[in-house]
């Protein structure tokens, strides 16, 4: 073999092992597992259930503020599981009308909810709200865990040093243990009824009111 052949051939080789090593390298990274980006994480919600008489007025009010993406009424704090809105009536189940909250609290806290809940209704008459009697209208704040409930006592005591009521605020403040959303024809009732009697007469004065003194805690303040 002559001296040019032999280094053509070594050449050759050389080549050909450095395009194999290059190929088996890129098959390598290949196969390497691509590196994920870590879902966003989803933002937090809080829940809050709280009493304060007819819930057509309280689910009206509280759907009108930021941070509020949801709102229920139902029936908390009672006996009967699955109580109907006549059962409730009867006073006999010992739940009261409730709404029930989801909010963002990057937005609105759960303090800033009941000081919407103890302004807009009075929050010293016990189990009454106006011509609504009954211990089904008696205003409770349901607490789900223990910073709810240290926030429920300090937002009391800051109505009653306030002094924005003449009497002394008689709200509970009771631990969570059952919520049952109200029958269908209660849900959104304002809304789909503003001319009704007890909507024209008792709740259309209450939210002008709520308006004008939480203004800026509005989603529309228009």
């Amino acid at each position: 073999m002559s001296r040019i052949t032999d280094v053509w051939i070594r050449t050759a080789a050389l080549a050909l092992a450095a395009t194999s090593l290059l190929l088996s390298s890129s098959v390598s990274r290949a196969q390497q597992p691509t590196a994920q980006t870590p879902p966003a994480a989803k933002p937090v919600r809080q829940t809050a259930t709280i009493a304060a008489g007819c819930f057509w007025s309280m689910e009206a009010i509280f759907k009108q503020l930021k941070g509020v993406e949801k709102v229920l009424p139902g029936y908390a704090g009672g006996r009967l599981a699955n109580p109907t809105y006549e059962d409730v009536c009867t006073g006999s189940t010992g739940h009261a009308e409730s709404i029930t909250v989801t909010f963002d609290p990057s937005v609105i806290t759960f303090k800033d909810l009941l000081e919407v809940m103890m302004t807009v209704r009075d929050p010293t008459t016990l189990n009454r709200q106006g011509n609504d009697e009954g211990n089904e209208y008696r205003s409770v704040i349901f607490y789900r865990d223990e910073q709810q409930r240290k926030d429920a006592l300090e937002m009391i005591k800051k109505i009653n040093d306030s002094h924005i009521w003449a009497n002394r605020v008689v709200t509970e403040v009771k631990p969570f243990k059952n919520f049952f959303r109200a029958e269908d024809y209660h849900l959104d009732y304002y809304r789909k009824h503003p001319t009704q009697g007890y909507c024209r007469v008792v709740i259309a004065p209450e939210i002008a009111e709520f308006r004008e003194k939480f203004h800026e805690k509005l989603k529309n303040q228009n």
